[in-house]
């Protein structure tokens, strides 16, 4: 599963909170953990928590973000890639699934990313977001927004989910259908 989270723990309790328990839902539901491969923030406690719970965690990175240090190298497997295309492409490849925890502008284009490479075919598995404490509250009314003024399909719009809960991400995800590529 890819997990996509801030390389900052915020400001907030309940986003440490959120990431431990993501972690061991990976874990006690068999799925391996393919993220950005950072050791801080909220990626180095994902990382960790994964882990020390007994699950496999595969980390892409960036050389320049290796280079200045920020990788968690003892995780199961780590890649070092040419550039933050090449990760992010890597990530929906090597993944059954993407998540977005609470993050920053990084983690917010890599979801984004996600699901719109889902509306054009280059991404068969789903994305949501784990709404931890309304964090993603205004980025589900933009969304909404977008199918009210027609950029975006109703039929789309309900194949990214918002959630506070990891069972309704699970059953999303084992439900997921992939988006009807459109034509023109």
């Amino acid at each position: 599963m890819a997990v996509y989270c801030g390389a900052s723990t915020g400001n907030r309790q309940e986003y440490k909170d959120a990431t431990i328990e993501l972690a061991q839902w990976l874990v006690a539901n068999d799925y391996e953990l393919v993220y950005g491969g950072g050791g801080v923030g909220l990626m180095g406690l994902l990382g960790r928590s994964v882990i020390n719970a007994g699950g496999v965690v595969h980390g892409i990175m960036p050389k320049e973000l290796f280079d200045r240090g920020a990788a968690l190298e003892w995780i199961t497997d780590l890649k070092i890639v040419e550039n933050m295309d090449v990760r992010k492409k890597m990530m929906m490849t090597e993944s059954d699934g993407c998540i977005a925890l609470p993050g920053g502008p990084g983690t917010l284009e890599e979801i984004s990313q996600a699901f719109s490479w889902a509306r054009i075919g280059d991404n068969s598995t789903p994305s949501a977001l784990l709404n931890v404490d309304g964090y993603y509250d205004p980025l589900q009314t933009m969304f909404d927004q977008m199918t009210e003024k027609e950029f975006l399909t109703r039929d789309d719009r309900n194949k990214l989910l918002f959630s506070d809960s990891l069972e309704e991400i699970k059953q999303f995800m084992e439900n997921y259908q992939a988006p009807d590529i459109r034509t023109y």
